[in-house]
C-alpha cells in the first residue's frame, strides 16, 4: 500500500529498545506507523548478570528469559512485530549473511525512519557496532544492483537513541519526542525487562528530564507546550523540508 507508513528499530540487544525508545514505538504504533523491531542479539552474555547468578543457569535458558522480557516488551507497545538475529554479544559479530537478512528486513519493512544506537560508546562496543551495521546495511538497501527485481530503499532518517552515559558519547540530541500519551505503556515494557531492573528507575527519570528538555525548546514558561516525559534522539543524515517554521 502506497500509504503505509511504517519505521524499523535495530537494538543491539533484547532490551536496548525498551530504555531508549519504547515511547516511540508505542507512539508511532498509535498514529498508524506499523513498527518492526530487530533485536540483532539476547543481550544473554553482557546484560543479563541477575540471571547467570542463578544456580543451574545455561546460555539456552538466559536467552530464553531475555527473549521471553522482549517479546512482552514489545506487546506491552503494541509493537507491529519483534525479530530475533541471535547474532551474539560481548561481542557482536554480523557475517555477511546476517548482514544480508538484515537488508532483507530492511527492504521488506520500507521504513520512513529508522532507529538506533550512538556512533561512539566506549562502554558497550555492540551498541556503536550495531549502528555501524544498520548504516551499512541501509546503504546496501539502497543499491540497484543488489539483488536485482527487489524494491529498493529511499532514505529513511536514522535517528540515534540516546546512550546510558550520554556525556561520554559525543551524542547531542537534536529532536525531543513527547512520550507522556503512551509513558504508561512505556513503563510497562521497563517492568517486563525483569532481568535489568536496576534501570527501572533510572529510566524513568530520564524520561522526565527529558520532558523538561522538550518543554524549555518548545517555548518554555512563553506557551511551551507540557510535556511530562520525552526521549531524545541524534538525527545522522540531513532533513529535506518546505519551511524553517
Amino acid at each position: 500500500m502506497a500509504d503505509r507508513k511504517t519505521a524499523l528499530v535495530i537494538s543491539a540487544h533484547a532490551a536496548d529498545f525498551v530504555w531508549r525508545c519504547a515511547g516511540a514505538i508505542a507512539l508511532h504504533q498509535e498514529e498508524g506507523y506499523e513498527v518492526t523491531i530487530a533485536c540483532l542479539s539476547y543481550g544473554e552474555r553482557g546484560e543479563s548478570a541477575k540471571l547467570w547468578k542463578q544456580e543451574g543457569m545455561t546460555l539456552d535458558m538466559v536467552k530464553a528469559a531475555r527473549r521471553k522480557e522482549a517479546e512482552a516488551a514489545a506487546a506491552a507497545l503494541g509493537a507491529h512485530d519483534i525479530q530475533f538475529f541471535d547474532a551474539g554479544d560481548y561481542p557482536m559479530e554480523l557475517d555477511r549473511a546476517a548482514k544480508n537478512k538484515l537488508v532483507d528486513l530492511i527492504r521488506a519493512v520500507q521504513p520512513s525512519f529508522m532507529m538506533s544506537h550512538s556512533l561512539y560508546d566506549p562502554y558497550n562496543t555492540d551498541h556503536m557496532y550495531a549502528t555501524k551495521v544498520a548504516m551499512e546495511c541501509r546503504m546496501i538497501a539502497q543499491a540497484w544492483g543488489h539483488n536485482p527485481g527487489q524494491q529498493v530503499l529511499g532514505a529513511p532518517q536514522l535517528y540515534l537513541f540516546e546512550p546510558h552515559q550520554t556525556e561520554q558519547m559525543g551524542w547531542k540530541p537534536d529532536v525531543f519526542l513527547d512520550i507522556t500519551p503512551v509513558w504508561d505503556k512505556k513503563r510497562a515494557a521497563i517492568e517486563c525487562m525483569e532481568g535489568q531492573e536496576h534501570l527501572w528507575t533510572y529510566y524513568t527519570n530520564l524520561a522526565e528530564n527529558r520532558g523538561n528538555h522538550f518543554r524549555r525548546n518548545s517555548g518554555g514558561q512563553a506557551g511551551g507546550r507540557t510535556a511530562n516525559y520525552a526521549e531524545g534522539f541524534q538525527t545522522v543524515y540531513p532533513r529535506t523540508v518546505d519551511t524553517l517554521g
